[in-house]
C-alpha cells in the first residue's frame, strides 16, 4: 500500500494558534519534511512534542532534488508530513512540486488546516471579501513589477499580495501609479504577533507611510477595480485599456477583444478607437 502525504499548517505568529492535530502528526509521521529544521525544532519544543520519524529539510534550494526521494518514500508506504515556516505549505512556500508528484503517482494527499496570512489579512482589511485573488510576491525588478500590476489593473476582485518589508514602499508606489493613488488598501504587518498592525488608506498615502521604513512580515490587500459602465468608457479609455494589455504581453487582436467584452461594446468600436489614436497627431 502507498503512504500518505500530509500538508500541515503552522502558526504565522502566535504558537498557540497551532491546530491540535499538528502535534499528533509531528509525533507520528515516518518522515517530517520541514522548510527550516531549526524553526521546526523551536516549534516542536513549544508544542511539547518529539518527532519519532526522520526529519529532512525541504526548501526552495533543494525542493527539486528532494521531491523524488520523498515520493519514493510515499510509494513505499510512508506517512510524510510537510511543514513550512509559517502558514500552509505550497502557498508561496515549498510544496507544490511534491503535491503534483504525489498525485501523479496516485498517492493520497490530505491536509491539517492551519493559519493563513492570506485569509487573516483579507478578513482584517475591511475590504470586500466575497471575491478575491491571491497574487503572491510581486516581481522584484521595477519593470517586471509594473507589467504584472498592469495585468490586473482592471481586476474587480480584491487582490492579496505578500511583500518583503524593504520593497514595500516601491511596490505601494507602483500600485498607486497603476491602480490609482486613491485605491483603498490595507498593509497587514506581523499578523498574530506582539506588534501586529493593520494600516488602512489609499495606495498613495500608504506609499508615503512605507517610505519611512517598515519591518516584519507583510501582507498587502488591495481593493478591486471599480465597476464602470459602458457609458463611462470613452475612446481614450478604451485605447488605454488596450495598451495596458499589450504592454503586459497580449497581442493587439486579443487585447481588443478582451477590452470590448469587458466594456460591453462591439469589437469594431474598440478597433476603430485604436486605429484613430494611432493616426492622431503626435502618435506613432
Amino acid at each position: 500500500m502507498t503512504g500518505i502525504l500530509v500538508l500541515a499548517g503552522t502558526p504565522i505568529g502566535d504558537v498557540s494558534d497551532a491546530p491540535p492535530r499538528l502535534a499528533q502528526e509531528l509525533a507520528s509521521a515516518d518522515v517530517v519534511a520541514a522548510e527550516d529544521t531549526r524553526r521546526l525544532r523551536r516549534l516542536t519544543q513549544a508544542l511539547g512534542v518529539q518527532p519519532t520519524g526522520r526529519v529532512v529539510s525541504y526548501f526552495e534550494g533543494n525542493e527539486s532534488a528532494r521531491t523524488p526521494e520523498l515520493v519514493e518514500a510515499l510509494v513505499g508506504g510512508a506517512r510524510v508530513l510537510l511543514v513550512t515556516d509559517a502558514g500552509m505549505p505550497s502557498v508561496s512556500d515549498p510544496g507544490y512540486r511534491l503535491v503534483a508528484a504525489a498525485v501523479e503517482r496516485d498517492v493520497r494527499v490530505t491536509a491539517v488546516p492551519g493559519p493563513s496570512a492570506v485569509l487573516t489579512a483579507l478578513a482584517l482589511s475591511g475590504l470586500p471579501v466575497d471575491r478575491f485573488c491571491f497574487e503572491g510576491f510581486p516581481p522584484r525588478k521595477a519593470g517586471e513589477r509594473l507589467a504584472r500590476l498592469r495585468e490586473v489593473a482592471d481586476e474587480r476582485r480584491t487582490l492579496v499580495y505578500f511583500e518583503a518589508p524593504h520593497r514595500l514602499d516601491d511596490t505601494l508606489a507602483a500600485m498607486a501609479e497603476v491602480f490609482g493613488s486613491d485605491r483603498r488598501a490595507a498593509v497587514c504587518r506581523e499578523l498574530t504577533k506582539t506588534y501586529e498592525e493593520v494600516r488602512r488608506g489609499g495606495l498613495g498615502e500608504l506609499a508615503v507611510w512605507a517610505a519611512e521604513g517598515v519591518r516584519g512580515e507583510i501582507t498587502v490587500v488591495v481593493e478591486g477595480a471599480p465597476e464602470r459602465g459602458p457609458e463611462a468608457l470613452d475612446a481614450a479609455e478604451l485605447v488605454r485599456r488596450v495598451r495596458v494589455r499589450e504592454e503586459a504581453g497580449e497581442r493587439r487582436k486579443e487585447a481588443i477583444a478582451a477590452v470590448a467584452s469587458a466594456a460591453g461594446v462591439p469589437k469594431r468600436e474598440v478597433f476603430d478607437a485604436v486605429v484613430a489614436a494611432k493616426h492622431a497627431p503626435g502618435e506613432g
